[in-house]
């Protein structure tokens, strides 16, 4: 079930602990892919956060935002980029996007192939997405007052198993938001702490999932037959012209005489 996008909204850009998650999450994502001139950038559920420093350089940002989630005019003060969309059928042509982000859309959606099926599609050659999922061995999946508490939460191993379903590679993940979802003024002041000590240990588990995965695009197979035939029969060749086949030698009858000698049979009398 999609939260509600005023509520999305409210904890991301009016609580101090959503705004914490959103440049946490945003920054691993900056540091993935760095924004770069030329590429369509979308994302869909309730991705916008993340898109901003696409904005200068980006040939096209869009953020998607399913019926049943709502949508809000995004970014403020500037054009609107958000459209309302069906989260199994995206107003995006096919192999448009260059990086795609999902976040509050996969682990709520009750579509999930269905949702998984439209960003292979809208995907391109080269492209890349990102999927941000709440952490099954969080603390924040186990907290209902922030919006990661809501859906399906994932072990890497789950999502890994369910991107290759469907024609993706995983390439990278990382695990982000390593302190707990606490509104207490200390974590609020030290939560850059925790996150870098994330990245210097692995193991540390976090409460997001984020997950890179490529397109698998296949080369079209060639059809007929592979082999190459370098000796030919030459049986027929004189066929073709009208001519007749050349007499094999070996084939040859030899009436012989009487009293004729043949070199290889010796002497042979009638």
């Amino acid at each position: 079930m999609h939260l509600d996008v005023q509520d999305l909204r409210d904890f991301y850009y009016r609580t101090p602990l959503g705004r914490v998650a959103q440049r946490a999450i945003r920054d691993q994502m900056v540091r993935l892919w760095a924004p770069a001139a030329g590429w369509t950038v979308a994302g869909f559920g309730f991705a916008v956060p993340l898109l901003r420093p696409y904005l200068p350089q980006a040939r096209r940002v869009v953020g998607l935002m399913p019926g049943p989630q709502g949508v809000m005019p995004w970014p403020a003060g500037m054009a609107n980029v958000s459209v309302l969309c069906e989260e199994t059928a995206w107003p995006l042509p096919t192999g448009l996007v260059d990086r795609l982000v999902l976040m509050h859309g996969l682990e709520t959606s009750e579509h999930p192939s269905a949702v998984l099926d439209e960003a292979h599609r809208v995907l391109g050659p080269g492209g890349r997405a990102l999927f941000v999922v709440p952490n099954r061995s969080g603390l924040w999946s186990r907290r209902d007052a922030t919006p990661f508490g809501f859906g399906r939460p994932y072990s890497g191993s789950q999502l890994e198993a369910q991107l290759r379903r469907h024609g993706f590679t995983p390439e990278r993940s990382f695990t982000v938001l390593h302190a707990p979802p606490s509104r207490a003024p200390f974590w609020l002041r030290t939560a850059d702490f925790w996150e870098k000590l994330g990245r210097r240990l692995p193991w540390l588990s976090g409460g997001v999932l984020m997950v890179e995965a490529s397109k698998q695009v296949y080369a079209p197979s060639r059809g007929g037959l592979g082999a190459v035939v370098t000796r030919p029969l030459k049986a027929l060749e004189g066929v073709r012209g009208g001519a007749a086949a050349p007499e094999p030698a070996l084939g040859r009858l030899v009436r012989l005489r009487p009293g004729l000698q043949d070199p290889d049979l010796g002497s042979h009398r009638t």
